[in-house]
């Protein structure tokens, strides 16, 4: 409690992070600036953690203000949530519940597909949608769901084959620029997690400095791929953090070479915690040793009747091609694999966030919860129905948990620009993002469900 208070009280006298300009009766929308930095998987316990080395982000937060806690939406899993950070609005809401929707392929199965441009992912309009509608400029680099939305100026966006959809000026310059190799997708997936962070924030960097936009946004992603491969709290995730902070640095920098850090609000969030598993249970085992599902040679699964999708601490089971509700001795047997703490019909779904009765085909007929310590995979192959997670698998931590456990609270801290320093937040609702943001600039996010920030801000 103490340490906690403390980041939000210590008054730092470097001229690199300057103080929060008040606001008046003349500033204008197109004279301001707002970047969103997203730290993929940074928990809220890491804020706190005297082994965290994250000096940046403690700065930013003492000369503004933390939450306590930023309380995610269900699925706690990053497009989703990327998406209710930018519409405000909860996936039940925005109809995207993983990274990609939920297709069916021949057979049948059901598979994510990424490759998707931003209207076939989601609904409802975004704060970057609003803003360009009223003239400003946009940016979004390695933000999800994303592509071709046709209301981001600059573009190089979280999907697959990311290059090859990034808006074709930015592509140029950073292909000009040394940045990226070439413009093929193919040299770019060969770099490391490491790399494509420092290239995704040189890319934030170049558009601040070169075009000063209105609205940007920033999704880094080592800390994500680091914590899942070792786990949370481990030497390799702290040294991800300080990779993470180290590039919030490099933003905070481009700012004051393009003489608008007075000018910015910074809002450094995340999409989801971490938690540490020792198990993966693995319902689609259980589901062909009851014929419901085939598999190849390979363990790919060609047809099925049911299938599981694997959400880290969440597993939801699809009813492919026979009437779940003809099912519930097969839901009992789930609920009777090692590792599963609960089997939630649909009329129980809101114990997790989720509406009870949510008309799409994107959530499961039953959505399985995991005991503390295990999570899911979708492995079907084998006779296992449980197996111990590893590094060399990359299952040693995972998100995906109900937004309810607090190993799944995010980071949220707000500096600079219109915000007012140290006022002591508990947890903050992350679909109040959205509309906090349109708000800044004088405009308001309608169909929205969270609530602007006022307690923040200075001015109105």
């Amino acid at each position: 409690m103490k340490f906690f208070l403390s980041l939000l009280t210590i008054a730092f006298t470097s001229t690199q992070f300057l103080a929060s300009v008040p606001v008046s009766a003349a500033d204008k929308p197109a004279d301001q600036h707002l970047v969103l930095i997203s730290i993929d998987g940074f928990a809220a316990y890491y804020l706190t953690d005297p082994l965290s080395p994250i000096p940046t982000i403690r700065r930013l937060a003492a000369e503004g203000v933390a939450a306590r806690a930023l309380k995610v939406a269900d699925p706690s899993i990053t497009w989703p949530n990327h998406t209710t950070l930018v519409t405000g609005t909860a996936p039940v809401t925005h109809d995207l519940f993983y990274n990609g929707k939920v297709v069916a392929t021949n057979g049948p199965t059901i598979t994510i597909d990424g490759r998707r441009d931003k209207k076939d992912l989601f609904a409802g309009e975004t704060v970057y949608d609003l803003l360009h509608s009223k003239g400003l400029t946009t940016a979004g680099v390695n933000w999800p769901a994303t592509r071709n939305s046709g209301t981001l100026d600059d573009d190089f966006p979280d999907v697959p084959d990311q290059v090859i959809h990034t808006t074709p000026r930015l592509r140029t310059e950073l292909v000009s620029g040394g940045w990226l190799l070439d413009a093929t997708q193919t040299n770019f997936a060969r770099l490391s997690a490491s790399r494509k962070d420092q290239i995704w924030t040189a890319a934030a960097a170049h558009l601040i400095r070169t075009r000063k936009p209105n609205f940007l946004m920033l999704h880094l992603l080592i800390t994500d791929s680091t914590q899942h491969k070792y786990g949370p709290k481990t030497p390799a995730a702290y040294t991800a953090l300080a990779q993470a902070d180290f590039q919030v640095a490099e933003i905070v920098r481009a700012l004051e070479e393009a003489k608008i850090r007075d000018r910015t609000t910074i809002l450094l969030v995340s999409d989801h915690g971490f938690a540490a598993v020792t198990n993966l249970v693995l319902p689609n085992v259980l589901l062909k040793e009851q014929g419901l599902l085939e598999t190849d040679s390979k363990g790919k699964i060609t047809s099925a009747k049911v299938q599981a999708m694997a959400h880290g601490g969440i597993s939801m089971i699809y009813a492919l091609s026979t009437n779940a509700t003809g099912l519930s001795s097969l839901a009992a047997k789930l609920g009777q694999l090692p590792g599963v703490d609960r089997v939630l019909a649909p009329d129980s779904f809101g114990s997790i966030g989720l509406e009870q009765k949510i008309k799409t085909s994107q959530v499961g007929d039953w959505i399985l919860l995991a005991k503390p310590g295990f999570g899911f995979g979708t492995e079907a192959d084998g006779t296992d129905l449980t197996v111990q997670a590893s590094v060399e698998a990359g299952t040693v931590g995972k998100h995906g948990f109900p937004s309810n456990n607090p190993l799944m609270n995010g980071l949220f801290v707000a500096s600079g620009y219109r915000i007012r320093k140290g006022t002591n937040l508990g947890t903050v609702d992350n679909r109040d993002l959205a509309p906090t943001m349109a708000h800044l600039f004088g405009f308001e996010l309608t169909k929205a469900e969270g609530k602007v920030l006022k307690e923040i801000l200075v001015g109105n």
